[in-house]
């Protein structure tokens, strides 16, 4: 059978066809539309904080830089319709559930994470609604 694996421990598995790792799919090109989105979202919100972060979208890609010249990156992966997350924590991997981006492994939201990650390198809460 080509397709959907179908899920059988409750946890979300592999796209048989594009590896998505949501039952919610999504062509390129409205995946590349929501990608988009997030990052202009994610730099209009540290725009309205005031945030002394540096930002740059680059080939879809966008990096914070903060004082303390650690970096947040945020890129997608457009074979996986994720969007991935590296920060000083860690490396992060979000699909798309029909509603919002969820991580891959705890399932807890792209705004979640961002908050966190954002507030941890720059030293003040700074939380981020998308």
């Amino acid at each position: 059978m080509i397709g959907r694996v179908e899920e059988s421990d409750g946890t979300n598995e592999k796209d048989g066809i594009t590896g998505m790792n949501s039952p919610f799919r999504m062509e390129e090109s409205e995946f590349h539309e929501r990608v988009d989105g997030v990052l202009t979202s994610i730099e209009n919100a540290l725009e309205s904080a005031n945030a002394d972060i540096d930002s740059e979208i680059n080939a879809g890609i966008l990096t914070l830089e903060f004082n303390n010249r650690s970096k947040v990156i945020i890129n997608r992966q457009t074979p996986n319709r994720e969007i991935w997350v590296a920060a000083k924590s860690g490396g992060f991997h979000f699909y798309f559930d029909g509603a919002s981006w969820r991580d891959t492994r705890s399932n807890e939201s792209l705004e979640s994470l961002l908050s966190r990650v954002i507030s941890e390198q720059c030293g003040s809460v700074m939380p981020i609604t998308l």
